[in-house]
């Protein structure tokens, strides 16, 4: 590996497909399924050696089974080179993909369920993005467009409500988050894996959580899908658990316990600067900014107004202190809010943003008017006046500061006459 490629951040690096080590290493989670994983390892290897040219391995997670699925698993294990069994003493897919994932030596991680539901016509196409460098992750979704599932109304309506349920409370950005049939790549699974704590069936969701706040790339497959209508998942318990592992992660996530800075740090997936001339931040981006330069201008504009009002009257230390902290408001939102960097253009935009004070001083001078021409109003009267016309001022400037000072046609229009 050269040193260009070893500096590189995980996951981006294309997957030498020529090495002696496994390229892709699907796991099979198993608890008590004597009956269906011979047939599963069978079509699977069968898939494989037919459709993969590189490297692979399938890794049988035997999770503490108390039937002969163990020994099924060692026999196919004897008859297949590319088969391994890993057994553990304790229940839980989650726990069993935490340990063979970690174990493993191979640059693609996978998983999929031993009755097969998802087609595995759709393995290639998750497993590509992964080879290139091009994603992070890779899950199969049976609620993207283009997807084919049969399953009955009940699995239906529980699926999409627990999709739901996490778009709301987790912000998921990724459609289907349960559907058993993933990949990850190694580099970016061991930065993450330390970080989830589930062992049972909302490790899924958890690790997509966690990748996805992370700023990972996650890629979505729509799958043929028919469900097992011997499955002997428990949904009333699973659900139950599920429920409880979003309230965890919400108050992780609250409470900073889920380190995602330093994970972006160590992925290498900080946010996207505002860096390029004339590329302005997105509109959420440029409120939020907008909005935090507004409060520190309207407390530095009343610290000035009450210090000039005990030696002026009320209009004059409201256009000096109004005044003052525009030609700071201006200049800061120029840079921080807007984006825009070096000198040129500076010039204009303070005396257009005096223009835009001016309104602001208009609408401000006419509530103290007002307020004074109908009543003898105190101090405290006269200062929550004063806020609320700032308020409605402070709307109006970023309109204005938006759509006509720092617009950035604008901007490209001035930079191609010079």
């Amino acid at each position: 590996m050269t040193a260009t490629a070893s500096a590189a951040r995980p996951g981006t690096v294309p997957v030498d497909l020529a090495g002696p080590q496994p390229v892709l290493d699907v796991v099979i989670p198993v608890y008590n399924e004597e009956t269906d994983l011979e047939p599963c390892i069978r079509r699977l290897h069968a898939h494989l050696a037919e459709h993969v040219s590189y490297p692979y391995r399938i890794t049988i997670a035997d999770n503490a089974s108390t039937d002969s699925t163990l020994r099924v698993a060692e026999r196919l294990a004897r008859e297949f080179p590319e088969v391994a069994v890993h057994h553990l003493d304790e229940k839980g897919r989650g726990r069993a993909l935490n340990a063979v994932w970690r174990a493993s030596d191979a640059a693609v991680l996978a998983y999929m369920d031993v009755d097969l539901s998802t087609d595995l016509a759709a393995l290639g196409p998750l497993v590509a993005p992964l080879l290139s460098g091009h994603s992070d992750l890779a899950i199969g979704s049976r609620l993207a467009r283009g997807a084919r599932v049969v399953r009955g109304p009940k699995r239906e309506f529980i699926s999409r409500a627990y999709n739901l349920i996490l778009k709301s409370t987790l912000a998921a950005k990724f459609s289907d988050a349960q559907c058993g049939f993933k990949a990850i790549r190694a580099d970016v699974a061991r930065e993450l894996l330390p970080h989830v704590e589930d062992t049972g069936w909302f490790f899924d969701t958890e690790l997509l959580v966690l990748a996805q706040r992370a700023g990972l790339r996650i890629h979505e497959v729509p799958v043929d899908w028919v469900d097992d209508p011997d499955s002997s998942v428990n949904i009333v318990k699973t659900a139950a658990a599920d429920l409880k592992g979003i309230a965890r992660v919400t108050k992780a996530t609250f409470t900073g316990e889920i380190p995602i800075s330093r994970l972006r740090e160590q992925l290498g997936r900080r946010p996207i600067g505002v860096e390029a001339p004339g590329v302005p931040p997105r509109l959420v981006t440029q409120l939020v900014r907008f909005a935090a330069i507004g409060v520190t201008s309207t407390l530095a504009y009343l610290v000035l107004f009450l210090l000039l009002r005990t030696v002026v009257g009320a209009q004059a230390a409201n256009f000096t202190a109004l005044l003052v902290t525009a030609i700071g408001n201006t200049a800061l939102n120029r840079r921080l809010t807007f984006g825009i960097r070096g000198r040129s253009g500076a010039g204009r935009h303070q005396f257009e943003g005096l223009i835009v004070f001016g309104l602001g001083l208009a609408l401000t001078s006419g509530a103290l008017a007002l307020l004074n021409g109908s009543t003898t109003p105190g101090l405290v009267l006269e200062i929550t006046v004063l806020v609320l016309a700032n308020l409605a001022a402070t709307v109006l400037r970023f309109l204005l500061l938006r759509g006509w000072v720092f617009n950035p046609r604008r901007q490209a229009a001035t930079q191609k006459e010079f």
